[in-house]
């Protein structure tokens, strides 16, 4: 508190404001007190502890109804990615699956630094597109669109990528609303959901990586390697692409 005289000779008290504060006693039951004791124990191993006397004076306890909110934040996990899709498409262009590579270097000789692949999930064909930079993303799928939609006389049904600003930008998604396009968006880090394009371009650069080192070819020329890594790929329908990928040295 702090005061002041002013001109004309009164005082100006400057005190804090006093919030006011609701207290309260809260009762931590016996059964709370030993859940707490046991480092968070579950209420099945509290009650073995019970029943085969394993511990000297724990009294009969009680199950709570309430659901411990520390034990839901410290033990809480993520649920497993299953290794084998549970659905498949039945037709052509019923689910493209695409993903960005990059940045890569070093550069191309034109200045390429990622590529861009589409795969339909039921031929597992996969075209590629070599980019400069990712604001060409939006207008390489709208050249992918066009150009498989007349080779398979069908249209695009849904898209699943990751949840990147190349393909979450206000124009690509008008563009798929417009074209009733349904998008599947994988959640943030889990790159396991878009698993055909993740494992498709790790394959995709253990083949160029090998390649390139074989001939000793300067790794500029990565995207014409990738490309040909592509072709070999959608020529050979009858190996899986783990059977693609080169073994290690």
């Amino acid at each position: 508190m702090s005061t002041q005289m002013s001109t004309n000779r009164m005082f100006i008290i400057s005190a804090p404001v006093i919030v006011p504060e609701c207290l309260k006693i809260e009762k931590c039951e016996d059964a709370k007190i030993w859940h707490y004791r046991y480092g968070h124990l579950s209420w099945k191993g509290l009650k073995i502890l019970k029943k085969k006397d394993m511990v000297r004076d724990l009294p009969e306890l009680q199950e709570i109804e309430a659901k411990c909110k520390d034990c839901m934040f410290g033990k809480q996990h993520r649920e497993a990615i299953p290794k084998k899709a549970q659905w498949r498409a039945s037709e052509k262009l019923e689910l493209i699956h695409s993903n960005l590579c990059g940045p890569i270097k070093p550069s191309s000789n034109s200045g390429s630094r990622y590529f861009m692949t589409f795969t339909d999930d039921f031929s597992r064909k996969t075209w590629i597109y070599i980019l400069k930079d990712k604001s060409r993303a939006f207008e390489t799928f709208k050249v992918f669109k066009m150009l498989v939609e007349k080779e398979y006389k069908c249209l695009i049904k849904c898209l699943r990528s990751y949840r990147g600003g190349e393909y979450t930008s206000i124009e690509f998604n008008e563009f798929c609303s417009s074209n009733e396009i349904k998008r599947q968006l994988t959640t943030t880090y889990t790159l396991q959901q878009n698993g055909v394009s993740e494992r498709k371009n790790r394959t995709l650069m253990n083949m160029v990586s090998s390649m390139l080192a074989a001939r000793q070819v300067p790794k500029v020329f990565w995207p014409e390697a990738v490309v040909w890594a592509t072709y070999v790929l959608n020529r050979t329908p009858t190996l899986s692409i783990k059977d693609m990928t080169p073994e290690k040295a």
